[in-house]
């Protein structure tokens, strides 16, 4: 989980449809499900695959790990970027 994202609704419903339901309460997990606005940390690769589909969410950049680049391309994480660094 290396990519610092700020939720959308629009990612949390991709998220969900593709098996990964973010904004569900898990109770059992201590787990309050997420909500657009708040920010989570995704897998890199779950995060460049919400890309290809059009549906990424906004990234701080300052927040993202640095090995989140073995797989995202910098110029896409700039273009989701909510700060510029």
């Amino acid at each position: 989980h290396t990519v610092c994202a700020v939720m959308t609704g629009e990612f949390l419903a991709y998220s969900k449809y593709v098996g990964n339901d973010l904004s569900t309460p898990r109770p059992e997990f201590g787990f309050a499900g997420l909500k657009p606005g708040d920010a989570w940390c995704l897998c890199a690769a779950r995060f460049f695959q919400a890309h290809d589909e059009g549906c990424a969410p906004k990234v701080s950049l300052a927040s993202t790990h640095v090995r989140a680049l073995e797989i995202v391309p910098l110029e896409v994480l700039k273009a989701h970027a909510i700060e510029t660094l």
